[in-house]
């Protein structure tokens, strides 16, 4: 192995000139990306009708929710074949692949001609379109997060990877934005007709402005110092190599993501609709709480990533879950008909995601070495993702099903405690040599 890369830092905690190119880009990047993933569902309820044979539209959208849902399955594909690439031939070249993938979907959506003029292969390319989105953003958590992290000054390495999740944040509010402009100004036939199409060509614009800033930054000094050493035999899978010679860090990661993942899609994205069925308040009113909270969120990000870099990240993780595990029952069962109460119920819990989401990406960087490092990132990441946070919104929907609603706080509860076993029981990473 290299000896330490970042010999560019002037000292530990100040970001160099390349480090703050490398931070923008990274984060700008990752907010297009995630804008041009957000638009789908934005719009999904528009364009559905178009992508399927006419008659029922609530089949329509069910049908096109259950193509979202196929992105989720891509996602541990691209994290290992686009992490693969990012660690074979560098973060920037991955984060440029990931990118130009992500918008050539949305351009490929946008221009896609309806089910009434080529039948059946309007929904076999929305289809094929989605599986590339969610291919491109399995790869994008582990490249950029590698990148971001690579790049930061050695004790400011929590406050740089805690940008990642500010930019996952910024593309989802981005992408609202454009929804409410999009949809404010057009009547009901222009956005039915074309209105839809501009926003996801908007999306693919905005990923052609994230290529070029990709395309103009330097590669990470972590991978450079490993390229110059690597050797011929080295193996060419690094998704082989991290089951094969890291499996106890990419248990780790995988246990790390459980907790946050879950209890992040609950907080974030459905934590609104539950109240809207489970108490009757008006969805407007869920949605525009969710927003604010939201917006909160990004912003104190950034300063739980510092608090990281001085207190550690086993504390700051830990009560995160601790929290969750304490405060899910009174949370839950504390929601009402009421806007007041339901704000505070959801600012509470995006202050203890912030312990998560601040860290998750510097402690996964900091479990392996730089040659593996965007593959043992991205997919355990992916597969956790898939397997406990894109099914939460179902699990919680078949329990109000059958009569268990008020029993959801047990399953945020056991994921809070499954989270915190792992983050007490983990090495601390603070202050190791990220190499």
């Amino acid at each position: 192995m290299s000896t330490a890369p970042q010999t560019n830092q002037p000292h530990e905690t100040k970001l160099s000139p390349k480090g703050r190119k490398a931070l923008l880009a990274g984060a700008v990047g990752n907010t297009v990306e995630w804008v041009d993933w957000a638009i789908y569902t934005t719009f999904s309820s528009v364009f559905a009708v178009h992508f399927f044979p006419a008659g029922d539209p609530a089949v329509a959208l069910l049908s096109t929710l259950a193509v979202f849902a196929v992105g989720f399955i891509m996602r541990p594909i691209g994290a290992a074949v686009l992490g693969n690439f990012a660690d074979r031939h560098g973060r920037k070249k991955g984060m440029a692949l990931t990118i130009g993938l992500m918008a050539g979907a949305s351009a490929i959506i946008a221009i896609t001609p309806d089910y009434s003029m080529i039948g059946i292969f309007a929904p076999i390319i929305l289809v094929l379109a989605r599986m590339l989105q969610g291919f491109s953003a399995g790869g994008e958590f582990g490249a950029s997060s590698a990148f971001m992290v690579e790049a930061a000054a050695p004790q400011r390495r929590a406050f740089a990877g805690s940008w990642q999740q500010v930019s996952v944040g910024a593309g989802s509010l981005l992408a609202a934005g454009i929804g409410a402009v999009i949809t404010s100004a057009l009547d009901s036939e222009a956005l039915d007709s074309w209105g839809w199409r501009l926003a996801f060509a908007l999306g693919a614009l905005l990923g052609l402005f994230g290529l070029w800033l990709r395309s103009n930054v330097a590669e990470s000094e972590s991978f450079e110092a490993v390229k110059a050493e690597k050797s011929t035999d080295e193996p060419k899978r690094s998704y082989l190599a991290m089951f094969t010679q890291h499996p106890g860090a990419v248990a780790r990661v995988f246990g790390i993501t459980i907790a946050g993942t879950l209890l992040y899609y609950i907080w974030v994205s459905y934590l609104p609709t539950y109240a809207h069925v489970a108490t009757g308040l008006p969805l407007n009113q869920a949605l525009t709480a969710n927003f604010i909270a939201i917006a909160y969120f990004i912003c104190a990000l950034p300063f739980v990533g510092l608090l990281s870099d001085k207190v550690g990240r086993k504390p700051t993780m830990s009560a995160f879950a601790a929290g969750f595990l304490v405060l899910a029952f009174p949370l839950l069962n504390f929601l009402d008909n009421n806007f007041w109460i339901f704000l505070v119920v959801e600012l509470i819990g995006m202050t203890l995601l912030l312990g998560y989401s601040a860290n998750c990406a510097v402690i996964m960087a900091e479990q392996f070495p730089p040659e593996v490092r965007a593959t043992g990132i991205g997919l355990p990441y992916a597969l956790a993702v898939a397997i406990f946070g894109g099914t939460a919104p179902y699990i919680i929907t078949w329990m109000n099903d059958i009569g268990a609603g008020d029993k959801v706080w047990i399953y945020c509860a056991v994921a809070a405690a499954i989270g915190l076993a792992v983050y007490l029981t983990m090495p601390e990473t603070k202050g190791k040599k990220l190499v």
